[in-house]
C-alpha cells in the first residue's frame, strides 16, 4: 500500500460499519433542523482552530468567546508577552480570515467572527480614535474633507461610529485595498 493509500484509510467502529452497510452514517448531520447538540457551532469551531494554531506555535493563551449582535468575538489573551508575535494588526487580520475560512469549511455558512489577539483590537481602536480626532481637527480648522488611510471594513465601521459620535459625517471611498474613509462636516 502506498503512502497516499495509507493516508486515505479511515478507522471505523463496528457501529459505523453497520450503519455504512445500511446506507446510513454515524456522524452529526449538519442539515439536522432539530439543532442537535452534536453539531458544532461557529464559536466552538473557531476556538478549536485558534487553539490548534497556538499549540502548533507552542504558545499559551486563554480563549474567551463572546457573542454580540449575532457576531462571534474571539479574544486570545496571555499573562505575558508571548502573543506579541501574533498580535500585529496584519497578522491578526490574516488569522481572522483563516479562522473564518475554517468555520465556513465546516459549517458551509459565511462567518463574520472578529478575532482579537493580545489586545490588538483595543490598541487599534485607540489608534483609530487618534486618526478621527486629527481628521476632525483638520475640518474644524477649515478643510472641507479629511481622508483617512485604507483600512478593513471592520475598522471603517469603527471609524464611521467614532465620526458620528463627534457629530460629523463619513463615507467610504475607493475599491479593494484602497478603500478608505473620508470625513466631512
Amino acid at each position: 500500500m502506498s503512502e497516499q493509500d495509507t493516508a486515505a484509510v479511515v478507522d471505523t467502529t463496528d457501529e459505523e460499519q453497520h450503519l455504512a452497510a445500511a446506507g446510513e452514517h454515524a456522524g452529526p448531520d449538519v442539515d439536522d433542523v432539530d439543532g442537535d447538540d452534536e453539531v458544532r457551532d461557529e464559536a466552538d469551531i473557531a476556538a478549536d482552530y485558534i487553539e490548534e494554531l497556538l499549540d502548533i506555535c507552542d504558545l499559551d493563551g486563554d480563549i474567551e468567546i463572546e457573542e454580540r449582535a449575532g457576531r462571534v468575538y474571539l479574544t486570545v489573551t496571555d499573562d505575558g508577552s508571548a502573543l506579541r508575535v501574533l498580535a500585529k494588526p496584519d497578522t491578526v487580520t490574516a488569522l481572522q480570515e483563516l479562522t473564518r475560512i475554517a468555520v465556513q469549511a465546516e459549517t458551509g455558512e459565511f462567518s463574520r467572527l472578529i478575532l482579537d489577539i493580545g489586545g490588538s483590537r483595543d490598541a487599534r481602536a485607540t489608534e483609530l480614535q487618534r486618526l478621527v480626532d486629527t481628521a476632525v481637527e483638520r475640518i474644524e480648522a477649515g478643510s472641507t474633507t479629511a481622508a483617512l488611510p485604507p483600512m478593513s471594513s471592520y475598522e471603517r465601521k469603527l471609524v464611521h461610529d467614532l465620526v458620528a459620535e463627534k457629530g460629523f459625517h463619513s463615507e467610504s471611498e475607493g475599491e479593494g485595498r484602497d478603500r478608505h474613509t473620508v470625513v466631512t462636516r
